[in-house]
């Protein structure tokens, strides 16, 4: 217990030093690009710096892990504190599990932030700051088809979970059989209510008996039930930074229309699968470290593992783009690289359990 307690105090302190110097640097880097450019506000400027901080750890997080993990392994070769606790009996799967423990922790916790739309679309608002000078910006132009009708929206205002010019347009075998005209819609209640719309009904049959074009006023209707307004702007606008619950809702409801959900369906596993190639990658680059600085160059095995952990990433954010713009499948580009890690962490613990 004393040896797991040394071992994660120097982990989470190695991760909480790297984690804030990653931050400060891309924070502060991005600052000094776009400061010109931001708005003079104080306040503006404050809520951009935190967005920017949010996107950078979420970002850099798993890496920060991986990075600690090397620092503490150093740390421990070069004071003599691993051949030390191994010569008091401790085998290295012991000396493993602090940092496995900590880790998936840490990475489970990561993952829980990202029911908070602040954190999950940090990036998307901070851009928008500089962009518009708010962070929330309305969308423009939505077109959409929804169980078998087509929704279009000139403007929509998410934060106020408002559209403006609405046309809904309802076909039937390829023929037009209703429109409906209003200039504003408000989300209420899992539903958006048209205050006072005009629809225009198109007879079935047209003759002279038919009368021809009907005109008709509607107030108070309820329409679209289920699409909210994030959802509505994070989907159609292409946008690939959901939250949990956004996600999880905006699939279920656009499979039951047939629609494609392969983006938003590798938003999940990024946001589920993707951070625990973290604790695998911890256990391959633990077991290739000697117990003594003896049998290694600390030098030279610092810089190969920090090389080999950017390398892994760097891959596994490319296939997680790559799954984003569909290019590849989002089990391939995501899940599967993530699982053969496990397989080889676990091969490799399963290895030095049994003293092979």
């Amino acid at each position: 217990m004393i040896a797991f307690r040394y071992i994660a105090f120097y982990y989470l302190k190695y991760f909480i030093i790297i984690l804030g110097a990653l931050v400060a640097f891309l924070v502060g880097s991005d600052y000094m690009n776009y400061a010109d450019k931001l708005s003079n506000s104080a306040n503006i400027l404050l809520i951009y710096l935190v967005y920017k901080a949010f996107f950078a750890i979420d970002m850099l997080l798993p890496l920060s892990l991986v990075f600690a993990m090397i620092s503490t392994k150093v740390h421990l070769i070069r004071s003599n504190a691993l051949v030390s606790l191994l010569s008091l009996g401790y085998t290295r799967v012991d000396i493993l599990k602090p940092f496995l423990a900590v880790s998936t922790f840490i990475v489970i916790v990561f993952i829980s932030l990202h029911a908070n739309p602040n954190f999950a679309r940090a990036d998307e608002f901070s851009n928008n700051i500089y962009k518009n000078a708010q962070y929330l910006s309305p969308t423009r132009d939505l077109f959409f088809t929804y169980k078998g009708q087509y929704v279009y929206f000139s403007r929509m205002l998410p934060l106020q979970e408002k559209a403006e010019g609405i046309r809904i347009f309802k076909i039937k075998d390829g023929s037009l059989l209703e429109v409906l005209m209003a200039k504003e819609a408000y989300y209420r209640d899992g539903a958006w209510v048209v205050k006072n719309a005009d629809i225009i009904q198109k007879p079935q049959d047209i003759d002279f008996e038919s009368g021809g074009i009907v005109v008709k006023n509607g107030d108070n209707l309820h329409l679209l039930a289920g699409f909210r307004p994030k959802m509505l702007d994070q989907v159609y606008e292409g946008k690939v930074n959901f939250t949990i619950m956004n996600a999880i809702d905006a699939i279920l409801l656009l499979e039951e229309q047939g629609v494609d959900t392969s983006s938003i369906r590798a938003a999940l596993y990024k946001i589920f699968i993707y951070p625990f190639f973290v604790p695998a990658l911890v256990v391959i680059i633990f077991f290739f470290v000697p117990a003594s600085s003896r049998f290694v160059n600390i030098s030279l095995f610092s810089f190969g593992a920090i090389l080999s952990t950017l390398m892994v990433w760097g891959i596994l954010f490319m296939l997680i783009e790559l799954s984003n713009h569909k290019t590849i499948p989002s089990e391939v580009g995501v899940i599967a690289p993530v699982v053969f890690l496990m397989l080889f962490a676990f091969r490799q613990y399963r290895k030095y359990a049994k003293g092979i």
